[in-house]
């Protein structure tokens, strides 16, 4: 019988498998945390033969690399199915970084209107302090396509957004770009390489927050940016002269979640899903954003580029932050905290925690509206958690 094609792994093997050799030297089955600062050279001799291109090394000195973080990067870009890793110390040490390494004084980046707050923050305060202007538009095709001028090298999206969870249509827009030879990033940290690819969509560079999902323990700072191996390579260089190094211990924790990232993701999916429909139809809530509902406003995109809607869940209560703030202290099960994507569920209302400084009109102007909740699903049973909602929307309303 002759030989058959393998068909690509699954996204549970890729996870537990993906980037890793098939033995290690050391014979270890886990990936060995290397406390190390630097590699010496045997001698003056191979020194001079790896100064000189003859030999190879694969570390040298800290801030270059470290054997514990090449392997999870290994692992992040078989995942995403991407020819190289960076892993940085934050998610916004990714974004930040890649940004300075991309652009120059003179030149331009559309934002899409959800991205991350402290990435439109850089824009505005740091890329405009060096000549690099900008616009943020609303996350849909024309608007990104009319902000466009000669000078723009990057559009940069995310999918789904925070907190609203909109989608942009991904295949047009990367197509739009590459028409215009521009870079496309998305920030996929909603998304995980469980629920969505981008890549394989066109985009140029992926970027997570690993702290959120890819961790998924609430127990690690870290980012990660994905892609071709080239821009991979001079963004690599930035971490080497900037210095938002990953910490080894970090990266080995980081490693250890990744393996069970598609069982979590898989059941916060089913858990949003369900607490989502269970607010959509209670009396207490205004509006629910979650993409695989029919009533989201990019659900048709979310149905062509998801494979699940994540585990955020937002909405609006109709009595305002004071109805929001009842249904957050009766809630038992999430904590009062930010972040989301680890095996706690968090919930918290942006108006008091990520945007308190800002009047209540300001908060409107950026669309944060005083009765907004979200919730960070985590992996308990979807049982206890509608339980727990059913009776603190009781106490709200």
């Amino acid at each position: 019988m002759g030989d058959q094609a393998k068909s690509d792994p699954g996204t549970s093997t890729t996870a537990v498998h993906g980037g890793e050799p098939d033995v290690r030297d050391d014979r270890s089955l886990t990936t060995p945390i290397v406390q190390s600062s630097a590699y010496p050279f045997a001698d003056t001799a191979e020194l001079v033969r790896y100064m000189e291109g003859e030999i190879e090394r694969p570390h040298e000195y800290g801030r270059y690399g470290n054997p514990t973080v090449s392997a999870v990067e290994a692992k992040l870009a078989a995942l995403e199915g991407g020819e190289a890793a960076v892993l940085m110390a934050s998610g916004m040490a990714a974004i930040t970084t890649t940004l300075l390494a991309m652009l120059r004084s003179g030149q331009h980046v559309v934002f899409t209107s959800d991205v991350y707050r402290k990435t439109r923050q850089f824009a505005r305060q740091v890329l405009a302090r060096y000549g690099v202007e900008s616009d943020i538009v609303a996350p849909d095709l024309a608007s990104i396509e009319a902000a466009l001028r000669d000078e723009t090298r990057i559009i940069f999206t995310e999918a789904p957004t925070n907190p609203y969870l909109r989608m942009v249509d991904l295949q047009p827009l990367t197509a739009l770009a590459k028409s215009r030879r521009i870079k496309t990033i998305i920030d996929a940290t909603f998304a995980t390489p469980i629920n969505m690819l981008p890549l394989s969509l066109g985009v140029d560079l992926v970027i997570h927050s690993t702290t959120k999902y890819l961790g998924g323990h609430n127990d690690l700072l870290g980012g990660v940016v994905i892609g071709k191996g080239p821009i991979i390579s001079a963004i690599r260089d930035h971490v080497g002269m900037l210095g938002p190094v990953p910490d080894p211990h970090m990266a080995y924790l980081l490693g250890r979640g990744i393996k069970t990232l598609a069982l979590r993701v898989r059941q916060q999916n089913t858990s949003a899903l369900a607490l989502a429909n269970l607010l959509g139809e209670h009396s207490a809530v205004d509006t629910v954003w979650y993409p695989m509902r029919a009533d989201h406003p990019d659900h048709a995109l979310a149905e062509r580029y998801l494979s699940g809607g994540g585990g955020v869940v937002s909405f609006t209560m109709k009595g305002g932050m004071a109805a929001g703030t009842r249904l957050v202290d009766a809630l038992k099960i999430p904590k009062l905290a930010p972040s989301l994507g680890g095996v706690e569920s968090l919930v918290e209302q942006p108006a008091l925690m990520s945007f308190y400084e800002l009047s209540p009109e300001q908060r409107a102007a950026l669309g944060i509206a005083e009765g907004l909740v979200r919730f960070a699903v985590g992996i308990e049973d979807t049982a206890d958690l509608l339980d727990d909602m059913r009776h603190a929307l009781d106490v709200a309303q």
